[in-house]
């Protein structure tokens, strides 16, 4: 009598099961961390620090003369938020791009009695390294950082140059 012993399913196909068990892992944990970091990067956009520095940049004549429009929001934001009650505090750069150029949003704001204030909202262009005061600017006020040289043109009465343009 010939017996032959049938094997088991696990010795049958354990060449396959575990390249794809493996790969199945991989593809659901960079799913879950991908997942992850878009619910934070949606967390920090839905915030009203980040729309309202956003707002105000979109806004903002000097920044439109400086990248173009329309003015897209960069994916990464850094930075950090926090908010206990009616108090916080934020401190965020967010990139940007338009036509002419990209730039980032620099935030930092304080929130007390429920209103976020911001101490510090400007733009920086990252190639010119231009900055554009937004909280100067929302004054009514154009200002352009003084170089010294009385020869030196700021191109499109563009708010702050950094020190060692025209030197």
């Amino acid at each position: 009598m010939n017996q032959t012993q049938e094997k088991s399913w696990w010795h049958r196909n354990w060449k396959w099961f575990v390249p794809v068990g493996c790969l199945g892992l991989i593809v659901f944990l960079g799913g879950a961390i991908a997942l992850i970091v878009y619910l934070v990067f949606g967390f920090v956009r839905s915030t009203d620090t980040y729309k309202e520095a956003v707002e105000k940049t979109k806004t903002n004549p000097f920044v439109m003369e400086a990248l173009g429009s329309p003015l897209k929001e960069g994916f990464f934001v850094m930075g950090n938020i926090k908010v206990s009650g009616t108090s916080g505090q934020a401190n965020l750069s967010i990139p940007i791009s338009g036509p002419k150029g990209k730039a980032k949003i620099y935030a930092v704001a304080k929130k007390s009695a429920g209103e976020w204030t911001f101490s510090t909202l400007e733009v920086v262009v990252k190639e010119s390294r231009q900055r554009i005061d937004l909280l100067y600017t929302d004054a009514g006020v154009s200002h352009s950082y003084n170089t010294g040289k009385t020869d030196c043109p700021v191109p499109g009465n563009l708010i702050h140059w950094q020190a060692s343009y025209c030197m």
